[in-house]
């Protein structure tokens, strides 16, 4: 379930950044003038000041300017993912994998061929299910989820939500914060040690319930040949 963190160089720095730039201006027309402004505005103040008291201003300005350039660009940027992502199945799943601290993400444990999902989160609050889709049907989801995984979990806390916009649902645009937020119940052992079990229960094979298929069934006599030997 856990990523390894790999090292990002300079270069691909640069690159994330060009493309988050990218992405940004395309989805919002206030992001480019608010960019040139966090630009403008620290070097209208630093020049006249360097040229007043000396040109070692101008790096301070500079240094300003790009860092308020990088705060537009956080703050504008998660509005316009929040707003690609809203609505969209599986959003929820994407924008926790790309969350910083240490979670344990596996998407869509539980589904449906209308995209309704179940996405599984292990994290430092314990054991967290976030449903999307019809409201209705991912009930249901839920609830056969927790009834699977309360057999492995122990004391672990379990929480649960309902992505969306209706009352007692959880917008996308508050998820984060909101998992950010809940009390850190587990120690980073825990953590590795709930993963571990709940791992082993999915790599368990479902067996399907009701009657057997007959493609799957014995040849009739199997059992009797079994017991003679």
């Amino acid at each position: 379930m856990a990523k390894p963190q790999e090292k990002v160089s300079f270069g691909q720095r640069l690159k994330q950044i060009g493309m988050v730039f990218s992405f940004t201006a395309k989805r919002d027309k206030w992001f480019v003038p608010l960019a040139v402004a966090a630009v403008v505005l620290p070097l209208a103040v630093t020049v006249p000041v360097s040229l007043a008291l000396g040109w070692m201003w101008l790096p301070v300005g500079i240094l300003v300017a790009l860092l308020a350039v990088l705060i537009v660009l956080n703050l504008r940027s998660n509005t316009a993912m929040m707003n690609v992502a809203e609505g969209q199945p599986g959003a929820a799943a994407s924008l926790l994998e790309n969350m910083r601290g240490d979670w344990r993400v596996t998407p869509a444990v539980s589904s449906t061929t209308q995209m309704d999902m179940v996405h599984l989160v292990i994290g430092r609050p314990g054991v967290i299910l976030l449903a999307e889709g019809n409201p209705q049907r991912v009930r249901g989801l839920l609830g056969q989820e927790k009834r699977r995984l309360a057999k492995v979990i122990g004391s672990a806390p379990l929480y649960d939500y309902v992505i969306g916009t209706d009352e007692g649902e959880l917008s996308i645009r508050k998820m984060r914060t909101t998992l950010m937020r809940l009390p850190r119940n587990l120690t980073g052992k825990d953590v590795n040690a709930l993963d571990k079990r709940l791992t082993a229960l999915s790599a368990r094979p479902q067996l399907p319930k009701g009657a057997i298929p007959k493609n799957m069934r014995p040849p009739k006599g199997a059992f009797r040949q079994t017991r003679g030997r």
